[in-house]
């Protein structure tokens, strides 16, 4: 019973930071272009393929 008054509050602890760090990304613009990195994959460099 020790060890659950012990763990519980580290896990929601755990918990609110992940939830903290979402946000921060969120606020910083992290998840505002989600198609273009999808899209990026497509796009075929030539100069890379010739030096």
């Amino acid at each position: 019973m020790t060890s659950l008054a012990f763990l519980l509050p580290i896990a929601l602890g755990m918990g609110l930071c992940g939830l903290a760090a979402f946000f921060w990304a969120l606020k910083r613009g992290q998840f505002s272009d989600l198609d273009g990195a999808a899209a990026r994959i497509l796009i075929d460099d030539e100069e890379d393929i010739h030096p």
